[in-house]
């Protein structure tokens, strides 16, 4: 199998930083480009009556802003040159975002970190990263 794009979707958490790490690694070895996704996800305010409303379009708006602008601090001009590098931001469920992404751009590999939770928080939260492994159209290389 060879290894043309990679797929990192990106939280801002610690695990998500180490994934980035492993990427840029496997894309100099590999020649790949990185391609890092932030979902949105898509809030709702209820009403008086309970009702799930969308925010305003201005608040959504400032939400993806402030993603990209996080997105493009991860990667030095080298860095992005180096691994053809680009910074995506979705709105959306992020397991169905993170899918639909790598099914549409036929990427080769996603590399996702995982909080590692077990047990309980497990159960209550479900895991991203493991829905993602189970539906993803290429293989998902997890790291904690």
């Amino acid at each position: 199998m060879t290894i043309h794009r990679m797929l990192v979707p990106f939280d801002f958490s610690e695990p998500s930083s180490r994934a980035l790490n492993y990427a840029k690694v496997m894309a100099e070895r590999f020649d790949a480009t990185v391609e890092i996704l932030y979902v949105v996800r898509n809030p709702y305010l209820t009403d008086a009556t309970g009702l799930p409303v969308p925010l305003p379009p201005r608040v959504l708006d400032n939400l993806i802003a402030d993603a990209q602008s996080g997105l493009d601090k991860l990667l030095s001009s080298s860095d992005r040159e180096r691994f053809k590098a680009r910074t995506i931001v979705k709105v959306g469920d992020a397991r169905s975002e993170i899918v639909a992404y790598a099914q549409a751009e036929q990427v080769d590999l996603i590399v996702m970190g995982t909080h590692g939770r077990g047990g309980m928080a497990h159960l209550m939260l479900g895991s991203v990263a493991e829905r993602i492994v189970r539906s993803a159209p290429c293989p998902v290389l997890t790291v904690r």
